[in-house]
């Protein structure tokens, strides 16, 4: 199963517990892949950094440095138009339906409401573990 991560939803999984990690630690086991672009991969980057500041006691460079080279990279084609209200999350869907992923796992409303758009199907955490089985 291919899927693209929301920043949140990869964030939570490294430092919180719960579906998110719980995700993670099935793609590091090869249960599921991870699709990416390089703006999804920036986007991680810049985030990780953020909260690394935050949160000194957790160190985000090893996994990060695994999704940038244990996922897939995926050079996705431009969006007819804006589809998400806000439009940086565009970048989710546009990897996800150049990719043919199978889900984007996010918890972002502004995510959440565009599911189905082109046929591809939005889930949060927790929904996305159900689904696994």
């Amino acid at each position: 199963m291919r899927i693209v991560l929301d920043t949140n939803v990869l964030m939570a999984g490294i430092f919180w517990s719960g579906p998110p990690f719980e995700i993670l630690k099935r793609w590091k086991m090869g249960v599921i892949k991870l699709v990416v672009s390089p703006e999804i991969i920036e986007e991680y980057l810049r985030v990780g950094e953020e909260l690394g500041q935050d949160h000194p006691g957790v160190d985000v460079g090893p996994i990060l440095d695994l999704v940038t080279t244990s996922s897939e990279i995926c050079i996705p084609s431009p969006l007819p138009q804006q589809v998400c209200r806000d439009a940086s999350d565009d970048k989710f869907i546009a990897c996800a339906l150049s990719a043919q992923a199978d889900y984007i796992v996010s918890g972002d409303k502004d995510l959440m409401v565009v599911s189905g758009y082109n046929g591809m199907q939005v889930v949060k955490p927790k929904e996305f573990l159900n689904l696994m089985g």
